[in-house]
């Protein structure tokens, strides 16, 4: 162990919590000097760990703040449930709310990113009491994607079918099997590096890998990853594969039917929203005007701003370590109750 993973060991724990019926993994940096200490819950994304914030609870525990990253369920070394239904925004959301109780925690700062930043927008929906405040990367919040909303509702696949065609990777992620011959835990490691080095990740149509098909020659990491960084990923999907994430896409139009009594809803969190300009998401179909002409303000009451980096890609704390740990941080201690 070397490097940024050393760098990561030196000053972050681990534990496992029992909440909502199911083993939680927790990495927790910070808070050593006790229970004062205001908490800052990461979200991950697919596919990805707890590891992807490591840069930021590195640098918002030497600045006070308790830090917790869980895998997520179906993640990493927590518990992976058979059932594809189990893998809801409910779910998760309980996951979340019920680590926090056995944490003895009442609110925390949350901040997503990918299928995290999904289920943050959902957390501050269903349980805004538990939320101080929040910072999303990459996915806005989206109501005709992620609730049931009027009489001409589309279904969130039928969305994106319709958008992308069928090749888009939400439509194919949808059937069992297809995705996880995609991502067979044999090739672990190329799949990591190709979705990691993509600035755009996996949304490319094409011939999905199986086992017996030998992976490409891998790509050169850009300056932000390290081989060890792609070692940590890898170890941890050769062992449990990817179905756990893969079934959060397949969920997807459940959300949309479950979340349908948010329908008029607005998520009345304090936000600030963060996004490369490099990132797909970024360039969905009217997306930039949603961002910057008051779209996602209207559903976002208490957005302070929408940042967009210049050249950073889809996984932007990663990338982007420093610039997004700043902003993190300067937006947080805002709400931070200042001494007299």
């Amino acid at each position: 162990m070397e490097g940024a993973v050393a760098a990561a060991a030196a000053v972050i724990r681990h534990r496992t919590v029992e909440a909502n019926g199911i083993s939680i993994h927790v990495a927790e940096a910070g808070g050593e000097g006790g229970a004062g200490a205001a908490a800052v819950l990461f979200l991950h994304g697919f596919p990805e760990l707890w590891y992807s914030w490591r840069h930021q609870m590195e640098h918002l525990a030497g600045r006070g703040f308790r830090c917790l990253a869980p895998d997520l369920r179906g993640y990493g070394d927590t518990d992976a449930p058979p059932e594809i239904e189990s893998y809801s925004a409910f779910h998760v959301v309980g996951d979340l709310v019920a680590l926090l109780d056995a944490l003895g925690l009442a609110k925390v700062f949350v901040v997503g990113h990918d299928w995290g930043a999904i289920i943050a927008w959902y957390m501050c929906l269903f349980r805004p009491d538990r939320v101080t405040a929040l910072v999303n990367t990459s996915v806005a919040f989206m109501r005709h994607v992620f609730i049931r909303s009027g009489a001409d509702a589309v279904k969130t696949t039928d969305h994106f079918h319709k958008a992308y065609g069928p090749t888009y990777y939400i439509c194919r992620f949808q059937e069992p099997g297809v995705a996880e011959e995609e991502f067979a835990p044999a090739h672990a490691r190329h799949t990591i590096r190709r979705t990691l080095c993509n600035r755009f990740t996996v949304h490319k149509a094409g011939k999905p890998e199986s086992e017996e098909s030998p992976p490409p020659p891998p790509l050169p990491l850009p300056a932000w990853l390290t081989e060890e960084d792609i070692d940590y990923f890898a170890a941890a999907f050769e062992r449990t594969g990817f179905t756990g994430g893969i079934n959060y896409y397949r969920n997807m139009d459940r959300n949309w039917e479950m979340a349908a009594p948010w329908a008029d809803a607005k998520v009345q969190v304090p936000t600030k929203f963060i996004v490369g300009d490099g990132d797909l998401t970024y360039h969905y179909a009217g997306i930039q005007d949603y961002l910057h002409k008051g779209g996602l303000k209207a559903e976002v009451p208490l957005l302070e701003d929408v940042v967009v980096i210049p050249g950073a890609g889809h996984f932007i704390q990663q990338e982007r370590a420093e610039e997004v740990s700043d902003l993190i941080y300067n937006f947080i201690t805002k709400f931070i109750p200042q001494p007299n």
